[in-house]
């Protein structure tokens, strides 16, 4: 298992939209067998600031098998307007945690 962090500045005039895309592009990711979990989060001392957390089986999962789905093209294309916004996208091992 890896997580995926996407990290934005979205201008706080197009919060609402940016939020929206990502409902669209989630039934997506709620239909991929390689997506195991995932969550959106706005800052909150600095609202023009989210973070994106997918976790997927493996990286090979994400970027072989999400990627070449047929779905990619429909999640791609709501998130697309806000791909110059990425700060950071990245995979992480997880180390240890807590539920």
């Amino acid at each position: 298992m890896v997580i995926e962090y996407i990290r934005y500045t979205v201008p706080v005039g197009r919060a609402d939209e940016f939020e929206q895309a990502y409902k669209t592009a989630s039934s997506v990711l709620d239909a991929d067998p390689h997506c195991l979990a995932y969550e959106i989060a706005r800052g909150v001392e600095e609202p023009e600031h989210y973070t994106v957390r997918i976790q997927w089986d493996s990286v090979e999962g994400h970027e072989q098998g999400f990627r070449r789905s047929p779905g990619f093209g429909e999640f791609f294309a709501a998130v697309k307007p806000f791909f110059s916004d990425i700060d950071e996208m990245k995979h992480y091992d997880v180390r240890f945690g807590s539920r």
